[in-house]
């Protein structure tokens, strides 16, 4: 995978990598949460089972490696997954929000309520506070590159 055996010659990482993908909607978003990833602003994220379910994608694994793209999809971090959970969305406390790199729990709620509305409504499916989110923590594990200037 992109970036994966570079990384791990340098770090020793054995096993395989989850995937390569990016968090944010949009290049300047995924830049954002990037930047907070490598300051360590950013050590958990939120996904909406049905979601995953619609598209097919993995549950993140205890130990599991994900390469972390930029806004151009260019590899540029590792993390590493210390823990998932299941809650509902509406259980979702200000200790996770504060992971998100979110300044308050009403911000977290208020940001990712509208993005699950849109996504729910791109895959034909009402959003409800009572469906089931994935709580991942992670930590940065290794830098690939430099990120890109904004």
């Amino acid at each position: 995978m992109i970036g994966g055996l570079k990384a791990k010659k340098a770090t020793g990482i054995k096993g395989s990598f989850q995937d390569a993908c990016a968090f944010g909607v949009n290049p300047r978003l995924t830049d954002e949460l990037l930047a907070f990833i490598l300051t360590g602003k950013k050590t958990a994220t939120t996904t909406l089972v049905r979601e995953m379910e619609l598209e097919g994608s993995p549950e993140p694994q205890l130990g599991e490696y994900c390469i972390k793209l930029d806004g151009l999809e260019k590899p540029q971090a590792i993390i590493q997954t210390l823990s998932v959970r299941r809650v509902r969305f509406r259980e979702v406390g200000k200790e996770h929000a504060h992971c998100e790199g979110e300044q308050t729990l009403e911000s977290y709620r208020r940001d990712h309520v509208e993005h699950y509305r849109r996504r729910g409504e791109a895959l034909g499916f009402t959003f409800s506070e009572n469906m089931e989110v994935l709580l991942e923590r992670f930590k940065f594990v290794y830098l690939l590159r430099p990120a890109r200037e904004s």
